[in-house]
Formats: structure tokens, C-alpha cells, sequence
């Protein structure tokens, strides 16, 4: 029978549009000093777990940022996994949120998400297969092992909800903050969530499994 896989989904840490500005995947949004912080503290935290074998994330500059200083605490590479990266929204990109949210699509992505598509960009539903489909590849590369993927709140609420079964009109009930850590163990049987938004404590109790 299979191994049982780990993985350990990060939220990159704060930046300076966090909360403000819905930044997509445009290119060249950094972490602010706060956000590294939340890095190098979750670092220490994953840290602390014995034998993570790899360290994936999205391509973008915040998730990236988030991971490296993890990958280094373990000691292994960052590797870069596109399928990790946030929903595509589109010609959303760069709106500010308090405008988003005066739309009358609001409504839709906050409570009928799996049939609302980003106008240019990707749907919900197409978002949550991506980021699932990825997590499988992983977990069947990784069989047996603890894994770190950092990702973006709205990827890492799609997959959590994949993993309780809960459907993806409901997924907006799932917070994700940033720089929390997520953890699903992926089974033959099917996967078990352990823990959901943990921002901080020790994570080691969670290979006790």
C-alpha cells in the first residue's frame, strides 16, 4: 500500500497590497518587512520537523520570497511548481479591493464561486483542479514524505476544501491568513486535513500520525 504524504501548505507572507489591492499574478510584487519576518519565522517553525524532503512554491516574487528562507532551513532547493500559482484573475488584476467589492460579480465569488470565471482570466473551478491536480503529482513523487507548497490564499482554500470534501461554494469559509501553515496528509483511503491557518506553535505534533 502507498505511504502517506504530508504537505505543508504555506500562504506567502504579507506584502504591501495585502488586503488592499488584488494583485493577481502581476509580476514584481515583493514581500514588505513584515512579511519577511513571517518568513523567516515560519522557517523556524518547519524547521523543526524532522526529514521535509522538498520545498516547492509558486512562481511569483511573494511566494518565492516566502519559501526561500524555509528551503534554506532545511537545507534542500526551492523548486518552483507553476500549478502552485494564485488564481489568474484576470482583467481584475490590480483592482482595489474596496472597487472589487462593489461589483456586482462580488456576490458570485463569495457565494456561487463554481460558476464564476474571471473575465480574461481563470474560473474557480478550473483554479481548484489545477492546484489539486499538482498537489497529486507531488504527493505521488514525494510517497511517504513531508513536503512544504507555498501557494496563495485562494489555491490553498481550494485545496483544503478538496481535501474535507466540502464544496466549493463553500470555500470562502475557509481563512487563510498570511504566513499560515496548513497540513493535509494524503492517504490511499483519502486525505485527512490536520490542521487549517496555523500561524503559529509547533508544527511537530502533526507528524504524529
Amino acid at each position: 500500500m502507498p505511504k502517506s504524504t504530508l504537505v505543508l501548505l504555506v500562504r506567502h507572507g504579507l506584502t504591501p497590497t495585502t488586503g488592499k489591492v488584488l494583485p493577481g499574478r502581476a509580476p514584481g510584487l515583493h514581500l514588505s518587512d513584515d512579511g519577511r519576518r513571517q518568513a523567516e519565522a515560519m522557517a523556524r517553525r518547519i524547521a523543526a520537523l524532522p526529514r521535509v524532503a522538498a520545498v516547492y512554491a509558486s512562481p511569483l516574487e511573494r511566494a518565492r520570497e516566502t519559501a526561500a528562507p524555509i528551503a534554506r532551513a532545511l537545507g534542500v532547493g526551492l523548486r518552483i511548481e507553476r500549478d502552485l500559482a494564485e488564481v489568474d484573475i484576470g482583467a481584475w488584476t490590480g483592482l482595489p479591493l474596496w472597487r472589487a467589492r462593489r461589483k456586482p460579480e462580488w456576490a458570485a465569488i463569495q457565494r456561487h464561486p463554481s460558476g464564476f470565471g474571471f473575465p480574461g482570466g481563470e474560473s474557480f473551478p478550473a483554479m481548484q483542479t489545477r492546484v489539486t491536480g499538482a498537489l497529486a503529482r507531488l504527493v505521488a513523487r514525494h510517497p511517504g514524505a513531508t513536503l512544504v507548497a507555498v501557494s496563495h490564499a485562494d489555491p490553498i482554500k481550494a485545496a483544503v476544501a478538496h481535501a474535507l470534501g466540502t464544496a466549493l461554494d463553500l470555500f470562502q469559509r475557509i481563512l487563510i491568513a498570511p504566513a499560515s501553515a496548513s497540513a493535509i496528509v494524503y492517504r490511499a483511503e483519502g486525505p485527512i486535513v490536520l490542521t487549517v491557518n496555523s500561524v503559529d506553535g509547533d508544527l511537530t505534533a502533526l507528524i504524529r500520525r
